[in-house]
């Protein structure tokens, strides 16, 4: 389908990707480590399942792109030193809340996990299979970066269970690359893209990214033919947000050579499109897969589930989150551990759990928070089964959210009909601002508005 470009100009506005709601600027310090202890206990009695994520934020160089919590160092001790703390925390949380409980989902994030050598990330995945019990089906995905990569780790991270792969490509073009310092060859993404297919991965997803410095309609549309033809499975194609009040490196970019509104438009219509022709399903929020891959099915039986690490097929899981800026999260909180190095290491030294910040969410968050997910997952939201599971009026309940709908409807962008609200194909590519409706932060007249990327 052709994008309609003066829609996408329209809806060009900062907001949330909701990869939380409340999203993670409304977290406090007044949730601490006693308000997290208290709802492990609950929570280990709720014996829901789980999804472990663990944080290695170390990089061996700074790409000036960069949104992450991360330290860029070429000192491995750093690493080793931060390990002990890691394998620590997890003792201290598995002791709390670990027993009993099936791991559906594990992820490794970062920063690069494989900044750990091979036999550091045999140590660390052992230490996690002994504390918790992994589902014979478990989904197990790892964040990879190509450079510096061996076969070995690659082989190491088989060994450890890993099933899945997300490789950071982000762009081929090599005046991109130099532009975020961050330099690949396409031979080096095939080089270690046949080592992991040899390995026996069949779910790679790709990262790349539309608004970089020094990036062309046509040398964009070069990258997407040389992905395309390497074939991962799944595509994650992320708009690039120049937050240099927030990310002080991104001040390393020239803003001269970043591509205005209209080019970036233009490659993200020509991502769609070229996408569409070489048979890849468009998930939403920047995600594609192949037609046979689990996230198109889940979406298709309305299973499919979005958390902080983006789109998944395991909703009813607790997330323990370890290592320093992580995020866990269970159906009643949100806690984030301490962000900088320092603080969560002497946190972990004195024998706390590392939590920085939280909430504990109300039952209006609850709702609102079903809501925007099933919108963002399910695309659409069935008005009666939805009011009777939580009780509540759907019209009275949501009034000022269907006032602000009717807007997004007369630009196609959803459909609003007695018995559901339905996003349309056009508002597949509006997802975010079709979410902010529900949005009651963003709605409180008296609350001081974090700053957000652009939803386009």
């Amino acid at each position: 389908m052709t994008l309609p470009i003066a829609l996408l100009e329209k809806y060009s506005q900062p907001g949330p990707r909701y990869t939380s709601y409340p999203t993670a600027p409304y977290f406090t310090e007044s949730f601490g480590e006693k308000e997290w202890r208290d709802e492990l206990a609950q929570s280990q009695l709720a014996g829901r399942d789980l999804s472990l994520y663990v944080h290695i934020p170390f990089c061996d160089t700074l790409c000036y792109y960069c949104g992450c919590n991360m330290v860029a160092t070429r000192d491995y001790s750093k690493a080793t030193h931060y390990l002990g703390y890691l394998l620590r925390e997890i003792d201290l949380l598995a002791d709390s809340a670990g027993q009993g409980r099936a791991v559906r989902q594990f992820h490794w994030g970062g920063g690069t996990p494989t900044y750990l050598h091979p036999d550091d990330i045999a140590r660390l995945a052992q230490h996690i299979h002994e504390r918790f019990e992994f589902a014979p089906d478990v989904e197990a995905g790892c964040e990879v970066d190509p450079r510096e990569l061996t076969q070995a780790h690659v082989q190491a991270l088989r060994a450890a269970g890993f099933n899945r792969l997300s490789l950071g490509v982000q762009d081929l073009d090599h005046a991109v690359q130099l532009a975020v310092n961050r330099v690949q060859s396409e031979a080096m993404i095939r080089q270690v893209l046949g080592w992991m297919r040899a390995e026996g991965f069949n779910s790679i997803n790709m990262d790349l990214m539309v608004g970089l410095p020094k990036q062309t309609v046509a040398s964009f549309s070069h990258t997407l033919d040389q992905v395309i033809d390497m074939g991962p499975d799944r595509l994650a194609v992320f708009g690039y947000a120049h937050v240099p009040w927030m990310k002080k490196h991104q001040k390393l970019i020239q803003e001269t050579d970043i591509p205005n509104f209209a080019v970036r438009l233009e490659m993200q219509t020509l991502m769609y499109e070229k996408l569409a022709q070489s048979g890849y399903v468009y998930i939403g929020m920047d995600h594609f897969a192949k037609p046979g891959d689990e996230l198109v099915k889940a979406q298709r039986e309305k299973t499919l589930y979005r958390n902080f690490q983006g789109y998944t097929t395991h909703k009813n899981c607790d997330i323990y989150a370890f290592g320093a800026s992580a995020i866990s999260q269970t159906d009643e909180v949100y806690a984030q551990n301490y962000k900088r190095l320092v603080e969560y290491q002497a946190q972990v030294d004195a024998g706390h759990l590392p939590v920085e910040r939280g909430l504990r969410i109300t039952p209006d968050d609850k709702i609102r928070r079903d809501a925007i997910s099933r919108v963002m997952c399910d695309l659409s939201l069935e008005r009666e089964p939805f009011a009777a599971q939580w009780d509540i009026d759907f019209d009275a309940y949501f009034d000022s959210t269907l006032q602000g709908l009717k807007l997004l409807e007369q630009d196609g962008l959803v459909r609003t009909t007695v018995e559901r609200i339905e996003v349309t194909e056009t508002g597949r590519f509006f997802l975010r601002n079709i979410a902010m409706c529900f949005d009651a932060y963003l709605a409180a007249a008296d609350q001081e508005k974090p700053r957000y990327s652009r939803t386009i």
